[in-house]
């Protein structure tokens, strides 16, 4: 199963075209992303992310309900888990 998810590029961390990186929040969780497949993306944009890949870029409303829906698949996980 794969599964991409949504976040936001807080800083482009290596500009090197080849290897353009950046630090990208999730819902908090801050990870090091690859934007070569996405040179136009910029700090602020929302981008969805495969396998440390930013895949594709997403409006802001798309990616906050995205990440809620998240937010409640682990409510329900704990809650299952008590």
């Amino acid at each position: 199963m794969c599964l991409a998810v949504p976040g936001r590029i807080l800083r482009v961390l290596d500009e090197t075209p080849e290897a353009r990186v950046a630090e990208v929040d999730f819902a908090g969780v801050r990870k090091s992303v690859n934007l070569v497949f996405l040179p136009e993306a910029a700090v602020g944009n929302y981008v969805v992310v495969h396998a440390g890949f930013a895949t594709n870029l997403i409006p802001e409303a798309e990616a906050l309900e995205a990440q809620e829906h998240f937010r409640q698949i682990q409510r329900l996980t704990a809650s299952a888990d008590a």
